[in-house]
């Protein structure tokens, strides 16, 4: 079974399989101008030959005037074909980034999700390297590198030394681009890991500025930035060696170029080349050498690619190649957890254990219980934010692992504690970036109470309110955010203490928000310390260490907290009558 799953796991496409399998006529494409170029780079040579063998010899004008015709023609036919495989790579790279980016930006989301430090972020970067390399002139290199041995046999075929000659000097030259490979290959992964977690302890440094400022924290936070230093020392130790390769290289090159004249002159003296030849050897020499130079000056961007596809691919693969899933009935808002236990990302102990809860469509129940009792928790595994890694969380009956996250998300509405808006307009954040019509932004402010307040600021709806929602209070922020959670009255409304930032018009607000939820029949879940805001749901679950400590009717609930655990929540007159019982209490 084991070999199954990896044979199925290595034969899973992802999208940069995918893109690269759409980029191949485009490769082919350039392998073939690349062929062409590279036999009109001989026209060169040939007419070096020509002249200085038949013209200077001849004196014959009309003979130089045609080759320098036939000359131009070559190199203008060169030339667009360098342009044309120059814009083919650049539309086969923006094809690739189009069929690669939808895909990568979902497995970022979900893979900051399950490990918010991991850095996935990079993976988008990642992407615009692999389609940079892809549409410069390093790959361009790479195209013209099969077409070497050409070059070295054109050099047998002038003279037999000059072929030994340009052999040799291309070996060194690849043997240098090896070495530098060999050097620096550890020492640059290493540096652009470094890089990444700079980036992300910087990000993560400055989200909290204002706290840096008022209590004087910078200069500490800039001490323990201690990847830069390392990504610093990486990078050093990786340019350096790499410095002196190309130093070496360089030298290598500049020598040759000399010898192969010096060569030339002596094989002149000897009569076994004529003058026209030595000048067509030294051209066939440089323009052999020029793939290999350009591969090692470009050699650092094509490692850094390398590691690029990889991250990208490890991304994309632990993704584990999910399917296309079955489009599902519109939910009522039943919400069945059975026996379900749920870890925080990257944490070892569980921070539920056990909780199997029963919500009939339209109920209104409160999560309540200390710090760390868990509320919030079960708040993201209702909403899918966290997987259960054992137990089912149902809607309307379907496991939620069976529903499409996009399908499921649009009858779900959250307002998670912490309030995270997006630079845009008030509108675009309420209709949560969607195609909609204006009744229903403003439907969805009228039924969070915020339709006034947005009403009173300069644009209205239309107002900017910056990264993160920064020109906004935070009650103005959680008031927005509830018209967001709102928005298409969903048929199941999840609020994380939906009041910790609002005034008395807020929280009056919140309450008519309430009762018109109960009247549309939604399923309501509030996470609250409050007490003020329990008069308006039907039921409590008290949360305690990650379990239920006790459930059922409000009224029951409230006038003794010391109750049995109460595991089927259902309508009020159901459970006032007869409630239900955890099981292993039956």
């Amino acid at each position: 079974m084991a070999s199954n799953h990896k044979n199925e796991s290595s034969s899973f496409m992802t999208a940069v399989d995918v893109g690269l399998t759409k980029t191949k006529p485009a490769m082919v494409a350039v392998l073939v101008f690349s062929f062409v170029i590279n036999l009109l780079v001989l026209a060169g040579p040939l007419y070096m030959m020509q002249v200085y063998d038949r013209v200077l010899a001849s004196r014959n004008l009309n003979t130089l005037l045609f080759l320098t015709l036939i000359l131009a023609f070559c190199y203008a036919v060169m030339a667009t074909l360098e342009l044309v495989r120059s814009q083919v790579l650049i539309r086969a790279g923006v094809n690739f980034d189009r069929t690669v980016n939808p895909d990568v930006f979902s497995s970022v989301q979900r893979a900051t999700l399950l490990n918010p430090g991991s850095g996935a972020v990079q993976s988008l970067r990642d992407v615009e390297s692999i389609r940079s390399f892809f549409s410069g002139p390093g790959f361009i290199a790479f195209m013209d590198f099969p077409w070497v041995p050409v070059y070295i046999i054109a050099s047998f075929l002038i003279n037999f030394w000059y072929g030994i000659f340009v052999l040799v000097a291309s070996l060194i030259t690849l043997f240098l681009a090896i070495s530098n490979e060999w050097a620096t290959k550890s020492r640059l992964e290493k540096a652009q890991a470094s890089a990444s977690a700079a980036a992300n302890q910087a990000e993560a440094t400055f989200r909290n500025a204002e706290v840096l400022q008022a209590m004087g924290m910078l200069g500490a936070l800039r001490a323990r930035w201690n990847h830069y230093e390392a990504m610093l020392s990486w990078q050093a130790m990786a340019s350096g060696r790499a410095g002196f390769l190309l130093s070496l290289a360089k030298f290598h090159r500049t020598l040759t170029q000399s010898l192969v004249l010096g060569l030339g002159a002596f094989l002149v003296l000897q009569n076994e080349i004529s003058p026209g030849m030595m000048i067509a050897a030294s051209i066939i020499m440089g323009r052999a050498l020029q793939p290999v130079e350009i591969a090692i000056g470009n050699w650092k961007g094509f490692t850094n690619m390398r590691s690029a596809y990889a991250r990208v691919q490890a991304l994309l693969r632990d993704k584990g190649g999910a399917q296309v899933k079955l489009a599902l009935p519109e939910p009522t808002g039943h919400l069945l957890l059975e026996n379900v236990t749920a870890l925080a990302p990257g944490g070892q102990t569980p921070v539920l254990r056990g909780i199997s809860i029963n919500i009939p469509p339209g109920s209104a129940v409160a999560l309540v219980g200390p710090s760390a009792a868990g509320k919030s928790s079960l708040a993201r595994v209702l909403t899918g934010i966290w997987p259960a890694v054992s137990g089912t969380v149902r809607f309307d009956g379907a496991d939620l692992a069976h529903w499409n996250p996009e399908d499921i998300g649009k009858h779900i509405g959250y307002l998670p504690q912490d309030i995270e808006l997006f630079s845009g307009t008030i509108a675009e954040n309420i209709a949560r970036f969607s195609q909609c019509r204006d009744e229903q932004i403003i439907e969805a402010a009228g039924l969070a109470g915020v339709h006034d307040m947005i009403q009173k600021m300069p644009e209205g709806y239309n107002t900017q309110i910056g990264d993160g929602g920064q020109a906004l209070s935070g009650g103005q922020r959680q008031r927005i955010g509830l018209a967001r959670a709102l928005f298409g009255l969903p048929c199941v409304i999840v609020l994380d203490e939906p009041n910790s930032n609002l005034d008395g018009a807020g929280e009056e607000a919140l309450v008519d928000a309430f009762a018109e939820l109960k009247k549309q029949k939604r399923t309501v879940i509030v996470v609250t310390h409050k007490m003020n805001i329990l008069s308006s749901v039907d039921f409590i679950v008290a949360l305690k260490g990650g379990q239920i400590e006790r459930a059922g009717a409000r009224d029951e609930i409230l006038p003794k907290m010391r109750g049995p655990k109460v595991v089927d929540v259902t309508h009020e007159t159901r459970a006032k009558q007869q409630p239900v019982r955890e099981a292993s209490h039956a």
